[in-house]
């Protein structure tokens, strides 16, 4: 019978074989190993992908409801208490086009109800208060549905005048440091408007000067909504915030080069500081000076109607049945 000699030198190992022919590091517990791992894995991935679907479902179910409970709001009368409120304290609202005030009405609605007002400095909140401010701040909204009710915004902090804040301490939006001057109003990218309600009532009355708090400090707002007070709103997209950039720069640009010159101009210097000052300086003369914006700076007019969907021009009263006059330089 055959047999293998006893002389053959002894087979090497399994092992030994497989060493010399690894291409790569080996580690002998991977193939042990490898299989649970994965299945851990697995169920890891699966139960990631299950908490972002119900997450989503979370989210959607919520702006369904929130979106049911505005449309019921935007739905009930408005109070005639309220539109007297408006009739009386703010004059821009008579001009509105009927469609645009019962628009508004419903903005208001919801508004009221979502925003928390607070009277500081001893003064006592009255619907007259509320519904004055709220009117303004909603003729922003009036065809911006993508602002969602200045989403960030919860607390509206009322003061009796012109004040200084030492602090303000409110659990949901935090301390808001000292000012460093006497303030009209003042916006928080943190949830909080300040306003001086003589200012408040003061500038919604004169609504042919270009200045309104209201308008300024909520412009701020939907300049603060993407966490950057920088003059850019929200935007729809890549086009129109190259458009924006460059016929914004071009005008607050020319506005500093007037300021610095000492040359008169339409749109208050105070729009010079920075590019967030200079949006919110335009938004008050576009609303309260649109015929003059249109006709001074149709690039600019054109850039704003565009971004809030209105034109004021089109709807706006000269003083005394007079064409609005405007100042001569930029």
């Amino acid at each position: 019978m055959g047999g293998v000699p006893a002389n053959l030198p002894a087979r090497p190992a399994v092992s030994q074989v497989l060493e010399r022919r690894r291409p790569f590091p080996y580690n002998p517990h991977w193939q042990t190993q490898s299989p649970p791992t994965r299945a851990r894995m697995s169920r890891l991935l699966l139960f990631l992908l299950a908490a972002a679907v119900l997450a989503a479902l979370v989210v959607l179910l919520l702006r369904r409801r929130r979106g049911r409970a505005r449309a019921a709001l935007r739905g009930r009368p408005f109070p005639e208490a309220w539109r007297d409120v408006l009739e009386r304290s703010f004059p821009l609202y008579r001009r509105l086009p009927a469609e645009d005030r019962e628009r508004l009405h419903g903005r208001i609605q919801v508004f009221l109800a979502e925003k928390s007002f607070e009277g500081c400095g001893g003064l006592e909140l009255t619907d007259e208060i509320r519904v004055t401010i709220a009117g303004q701040a909603c003729l922003l909204l009036l065809n911006l549905e993508e602002a969602d009710y200045y989403a960030h915004l919860r607390s509206i902090l009322v003061y009796p005048s012109t004040v200084r804040p030492v602090y303000v301490e409110r659990p949901t939006t935090g301390t808001i440091p000292p000012a460093e001057e006497a303030l009209l109003g003042q916006s928080w990218g943190h949830g909080t408007v300040i306003l001086a309600w003589d200012s408040v009532r003061r500038s919604a009355s004169a609504t042919e000067d270009g200045r309104n708090v209201v308008f300024h400090e909520f412009a701020h707002q939907l300049d603060q909504e993407d966490g950057a007070a920088d003059g850019v709103p929200y935007l729809e997209s890549a086009s129109a915030l190259r458009a924006w950039g460059e016929i914004m720069q071009a005008h607050y640009a020319a506005l500093r080069e007037a300021v610095e010159e000492g040359r008169r101009t339409l749109l208050d210097e105070y729009g010079a500081t920075n590019p967030a000052e200079f949006f919110a300086v335009a938004t008050e003369f576009f609303f309260e000076k649109p015929v003059q914006l249109k006709r001074r700076h149709p690039a600019l007019y054109d850039e704003l109607a565009g971004y809030y969907r209105q034109d004021p021009a089109s709807w706006a009263e000269p003083p005394s049945g007079q064409p609005a006059a405007d100042p001569p330089g930029r």
